[in-house]
């Protein structure tokens, strides 16, 4: 997983739409010390959290599964552009089998331990289209959709067909961006034991691309992620 934060807006256009509610505009400070308290005071502390809306991240997001963009989706209040598999699943056509034939119980007892078949050169090929989950019975099953995937592709399929084949542990990538007040909303949620590991991770990640003298907004929204 990668995360890349391509843009965001400033505090002060933030403060800016704040002061505008009161015609404050002489106590500016240009996005210093005044500003951020303000944002803070008013957006987190006096719950007029709409105000947060006037920040915006954009993120580049890669190396993600299909089931992570599925719970991306549940959180209507952002822009997500994401790779599509209508153009892009050409990129399986050039690949060698991803599983030699080999069952599950057959590629443990080629190896050792579970550790060794992560790094049977299949795979490895694999994990460029695949996130693993380190159950080996699921991740197996993940390999063969992809195996069978490959196979339906090199048949001549067109992808609008062939893409429902795909296993919900696709890797795949998006540009996704997101007001302060939704994000925290993300953070908030996401960053719990009970959400999925994978999107704890992205909440993580993307806590951590945040501008520095942006973090302390989201900090309240944090769990157990830190």
């Amino acid at each position: 997983m990668k995360v890349e934060l391509l843009q965001h807006s400033s505090l002060e256009v933030c403060a800016h739409a704040i002061r505008t509610c009161w015609q404050s505009f002489d106590n500016s400070d240009d996005g210093g010390e005044k500003d951020k308290d303000l944002i803070n005071r008013v957006g987190n502390k006096f719950k007029h959290s709409s105000t947060l809306e006037h920040l915006t991240y954009t993120f580049y997001i890669s190396g993600v599964s299909r089931a992570l963009l599925q719970e991306l989706a549940r959180h209507r209040m952002a822009s997500p552009s994401v790779k599509s598999t209508r153009y892009t699943l050409k990129e399986l056509k050039d690949e060698e089998t991803f599983t030699d034939g080999l069952s599950a119980q057959e590629l443990l007892e080629k190896y050792n331990n579970p550790q060794e078949v992560y790094a049977d050169k299949h795979m490895q090929i694999a994990s460029k289209y695949l996130v693993w989950t380190n159950e080996l019975i699921v991740d197996y099953a993940s390999l063969v959709a992809l195996e069978n995937l490959r196979l339906i592709l090199l048949q001549g399929i067109g992808n609008d067909k062939a893409k429902f084949c795909l296993p919900e542990s696709y890797k795949t990538e998006l540009t996704w961006t997101i007001n302060a007040r939704s994000l925290q909303n993300f953070i908030n949620l996401r960053s719990g034991k009970s959400a999925l590991w994978e999107i704890r991770d992205l909440a993580n990640n993307i806590f951590e691309s945040l501008p520095e003298d942006h973090k302390y907004l989201f900090e309240s929204s944090l769990n157990d992620i830190k």
